[in-house]
């Protein structure tokens, strides 16, 4: 029997909601708890620079009301460092970041910023944070990560989900090959996998079924599902499709 998938399930587009409007509803807290209820396996939340979703103020209700593990997304800044050194979450996830995107676009560059990025991220794993790197599934990344100390890589898998929404079999082949690759390669290197960004219901299987891959993190999906079905529904169904694909 394959080791069970971990699901972590990112709150900040409930945070997006809300902002929208003003006020304090949707509120992001009661979604993580909803989450936890459904049987996730953790919470990430995404601190941006620029604070369009959730706020420091979420990041302080999590750390007080979570009984979950929290998955704390930051970029490299040293504000964002000296917010994660304060509350010290179970783990940081250290991701690329530009004003002008809607959405996180890529992987970390690692390979080209190890310096740096060494000396950011060992205050944090001497707190106690488990360090992870968002990267793409490339053999420069997934080696310059082990180098610099972290623990643990979340490859993207964006291009893989674009593919598929795309109808592009061939694409989609093409990076489900370099994704299974590169989780075996850190895997071999001693680096825990994680993978997500944008999976949904019809693409997670063959994602889920890569045997390196510890736990898949999905927010934006499951958020716009939960508006039709509700969020306990959604995250049910999602751990439906995962389990089979662990087989």
């Amino acid at each position: 029997m394959a080791e069970q998938l971990r699901l972590g399930v990112n709150i900040d587009h409930v945070a997006t909601v809300r902002n929208a409007r003003g006020g304090a509803l949707p509120d992001p807290v009661r979604a993580a708890k909803l989450a936890e209820a459904a049987g996730a396996d953790g919470i990430t939340a995404h601190l941006r620079e620029d604070r369009r979703h959730i706020s420091d103020a979420d990041i302080e209700a999590l750390m007080e009301t979570l009984t979950l593990p929290l998955n704390f997304e930051m970029a490299a800044t040293d504000e964002m460092q000296a917010i994660a050194l304060r509350h010290k979450p179970h783990a940081v996830c250290i991701v690329p970041e530009r004003r002008e995107e809607r959405t996180t676009e890529g992987g970390l560059e690692v390979a080209r910023e190890e310096n740096r990025l060494a000396h950011f991220i060992a205050p944090l794993r001497e707190a106690g944070c488990r360090v992870s790197i968002f990267i793409a599934a490339d053999r420069a990344q997934v080696e310059a990560a082990h180098r610099i100390g972290a623990q643990v890589i979340e490859l993207h898998t964006g291009a893989y989900c674009e593919a598929y929404a795309d109808g592009d079999d061939a694409a989609q082949a093409a990076e489900l090959s370099r994704l299974t690759d590169m989780a075996a390669l850190a895997h071999s290197l001693g680096l825990e996998v994680h993978a997500g960004h944008g999976l949904t219901y019809g693409d997670v299987g063959p994602i889920a079924a890569i045997p390196e891959i510890r736990e898949l993190n999905i927010g934006h999906f499951l958020i716009g599902e939960a508006i039709f079905v509700g969020l306990e529904v959604a995250i049910a169904e999602m751990r439906r499709i995962m389990r089979e694909a662990r087989g």
